[in-house]
């Protein structure tokens, strides 16, 4: 009998340790220093988003390399990236796709352009930001590469009209194992430029919201820049097309001591193709869509109209 209520015991022990977890506790010392953070953060985005060379309402401009190996910018009009501006020679650069990177090279004689302190007139480079004149050209990889160009007096800067947010709620906020997949397949993840990008299921996070279980799909996209660790969580709700935008929102798992990971809603945001075009967003996978509101995070400020 003993063996049998030993037994007994270490299977209510598994499956509470198995069932689905609630909001992680705070102190209200805490729970004061982190919801300033949140509010800190949230009003550095929008400055951010307000004026920054790198804002979202910044970029005026993309072009990808589909089936070319390489892209032309100046302000010549034959050229693949058309930059109109004095400071942006006819043919100033040649940006080829060199694997996981890229090889920049000036073509003009006298064009260079900016990698932080330097001004090479050749260079590889992983995906990342390049000066040109005025502009940034952002070099997107995402195993389809593109040039994407910011413009500190983008005319979209009029548009600025703020982030909205839920309330910071702590009932958002948890404190999760990852469920690992035992064999970690490639899936096919849908952007919102129409590209199949690939990621490794990794697992899944399992809560409750509201005394309703909920399941969520951690991935890790496999392209150039994602190391080894990062966890992507895309997740659609009952506010999706509603009170938040109509493609889905991402939180990122933050890693705690022991194994487990913080999933805080309070830090939902929208992807990037929230703001602008010229961006290439993973599309939430159908399995993350949650039975429940979550109503945390960002919402939809309706920057463009879909």
């Amino acid at each position: 009998m003993f063996i049998v209520w030993g037994v007994l015991l270490a299977a209510l022990s598994a499956a509470l340790s198995a069932a689905p977890s609630g909001p992680a506790p705070l102190d209200p010392a805490s729970a004061d220093s982190i919801k300033a953070a949140i509010v800190k953060d949230r009003e550095d985005t929008e400055d951010w988003l307000r004026g920054k060379p790198t804002s979202y309402l910044a970029t005026v401009l993309r072009r990808d390399f589909g089936e070319a190996a390489s892209l032309s910018v100046g302000s010549a009009a034959d050229n693949d990236v058309r930059i109109e501006d004095p400071a942006v020679l006819p043919h100033h650069l040649r940006v080829a796709v060199a694997g996981d990177s890229f090889r920049v090279e000036a073509v003009d004689p006298a064009a260079t352009f900016r990698i932080k302190d330097r001004e090479p007139t050749s260079a590889t480079v992983g995906p990342s930001g390049i000066g040109v004149g005025r502009f940034t050209l952002r070099l997107s990889h995402q195993r389809y590469p593109a040039i994407i160009v910011f413009d500190p007096m983008s005319p979209r800067f009029k548009e600025y009209k703020g982030i909205k947010y839920f309330p910071v709620d702590f009932s958002y906020r948890f404190a999760l194992a990852l469920t690992p997949n035992e064999a970690p397949d490639t899936t096919m993840i849908i952007s919102t430029r129409g590209n199949q990008r690939r990621a490794v299921r990794v697992g899944w996070f399992d809560f409750v919201v509201d005394k309703t279980p909920c399941r969520l799909e951690a991935v890790r996209l496999l392209e150039p820049g994602v190391g080894e660790r990062d966890l992507s969580v895309f997740f659609r709700d009952a506010t999706t097309g509603k009170e938040t935008y109509t493609v889905g929102r991402y939180v990122d798992p933050q890693p705690l001591p022991g194994g487990r990971y913080m999933i805080d809603f309070n830090v939902a945001y929208n992807p990037a193709c929230a703001y602008s075009e010229h961006y290439n967003c993973p599309i939430p996978q159908a399995a993350n869509t949650l039975p429940v509101a979550i109503r945390a995070g960002e919402k939809d400020s309706h920057y463009l109209a879909h």
